[in-house]
Formats: structure tokens, C-alpha cells, sequence
């Protein structure tokens, strides 16, 4: 009796250490590529249909793989993506001042250039002011024939350039040599009130240093030679004291 209870003992225990696990196909870690090249070189076999499932993903991934562009980097274009470089402005003393701005501003003449010391001018704003002239009464009809007439008998080379009539007077602008070049004279007769300014053309400077050469003495003798030749009276300081 005991004996027919051992039998089935040993052929349950058997039959449990007998019992192997398949491993996992070599397919499933094989590259892309190696799965496309197997898929079509290998007979068909019967296989579970979930490993079908997973190799057909595979072959899937690996054709949007093989057939996708390559990412691109946008590179932008510099040809009109950058802003032209702007033109160099005149920010050097130097360069300023060859820049000579003549004729009236606002119906006035102009003041002197804060980069020119070879200037007198009879605008107050000026810094090398000088006062305006007073044209006698016998004088007053013929007074831009008269002021030409001075210029010419009073300077070397003396040209006269411009004669013109403006509403706010009679401007003259007159050309005459100088001590570095030529000199400017502009003048603008207004009834019996004569203003002008009397500059250097050219500005001398020696380099490294930023300042110009020279001063107004030699322009406020040149105007003192022509009203002097007028007979006008011409108010200065020095008469003040």
C-alpha cells in the first residue's frame, strides 16, 4: 500500500527538472539592418505571433531610419542680413574744420566755428566777438558799392565772390589771401547797420595736439584796415576805456 503511494513521487519530480526555458530569439538585439537582411534571406518558419509583431516594428524603424534626411542647421545668409556699416561722421577737430560753412543763418551772420581761432565776428554769439559797424547817412545809398571798393584797395588778391540781395539785407562774400591760404569776409548791410565775420579758411593744427594754431588779432586788423578805409564808425572795446 505504502508503496503505490511513492510511485508518482518521482515521476512528478523528473518531470519538473526536465522542463527547459527557450532563450530569447538572437533576433531581438540584432542591428536594424540585420533584421532587414534576415527577414529576407531566412525561409518561413511558424513563429508566435507577438515576435512577428516585434519584427515587423523593427523593420519598420529601420526603413524611416534609413530614408529620413539628415538634420540641416539654419545658417543665416550674410549677404544683406547685416546693416551697412555707417559712413565715418567728422568727429575729429581736424576734420571739422574743414567743413567751412558760409552765407547767412536764420538772416544773420553766422557766428564763429568754436574750432577756428582765425575768426572775428560781429554775431553776439561768437566768442571772438566784435561790434558792428554804423553806416553814415551820406553813405547809406551806396553802401555795398562803397564796402567793394575798400575790400579791393585794402586786401591781397582780394575777389569779390558774392553780391547778393537778401530780405534780410545785402550779403557780400569776398575771398583775399591769408597767413595759411585764403581768408573769407562776409558782410551783410542792413540800412545803416553793417555785421560780418572774417575768418581763416584754412585751420593748422600739430600733431598730436588737439588745438588749433593761431588767434583773431590778425582778423580783427584786417576788418580794422577796411572801416578804416570807409571812415565808418566801428565801436570796439578798447574805445570803452
Amino acid at each position: 500500500m505504502s508503496f503505490w503511494l511513492t510511485t508518482p513521487l518521482p515521476l512528478a519530480f523528473s518531470k519538473t527538472t526536465t522542463t527547459t526555458i527557450k532563450p530569447p530569439s538572437p533576433i531581438l538585439v540584432q542591428s536594424s539592418s540585420s533584421l532587414l537582411s534576415a527577414s529576407i534571406s531566412s525561409p518561413k518558419s511558424e513563429s508566435h505571433p507577438f515576435s512577428n509583431h516585434l519584427l515587423s516594428l523593427a523593420i519598420a524603424i529601420a526603413i524611416a531610419t534609413l530614408t529620413s534626411p539628415l538634420p540641416s542647421l539654419a545658417i543665416p545668409s550674410l549677404n544683406g542680413s547685416l546693416p551697412p556699416n555707417p559712413p565715418p561722421s567728422a568727429t575729429t577737430p581736424f576734420s571739422q574744420s574743414k567743413n567751412l560753412i558760409t552765407g547767412l543763418e536764420n538772416g544773420r551772420i553766422r557766428a564763429c566755428p568754436a574750432n577756428n581761432p582765425g575768426c572775428v565776428s560781429s554775431n553776439p554769439k561768437s566768442s571772438s566777438f566784435a561790434f558792428p559797424w554804423r553806416v553814415p547817412e551820406k553813405s547809406v545809398d551806396n553802401a555795398v558799392q562803397q564796402l567793394q571798393e575798400a575790400i579791393l584797395e585794402t586786401q591781397k588778391n582780394a575777389k569779390i565772390e558774392i553780391v547778393e540781395d537778401t530780405p534780410d539785407g545785402h550779403y557780400l562774400l569776398a575771398m583775399v589771401d591769408g597767413g595759411f591760404g585764403r581768408d573769407v569776409l562776409e558782410f551783410l548791410v542792413r540800412g545803416d547797420v553793417v555785421s560780418y565775420r572774417c575768418m581763416a579758411s584754412k585751420v593748422t593744427y600739430i600733431y598730436p595736439f588737439t588745438t588749433a594754431l593761431g588767434d583773431s588779432k590778425g582778423q580783427e586788423e584786417r576788418i580794422r584796415k577796411v572801416v578804416d578805409q570807409l571812415g565808418w564808425d566801428a565801436p570796439s572795446f578798447n574805445a570803452m576805456d
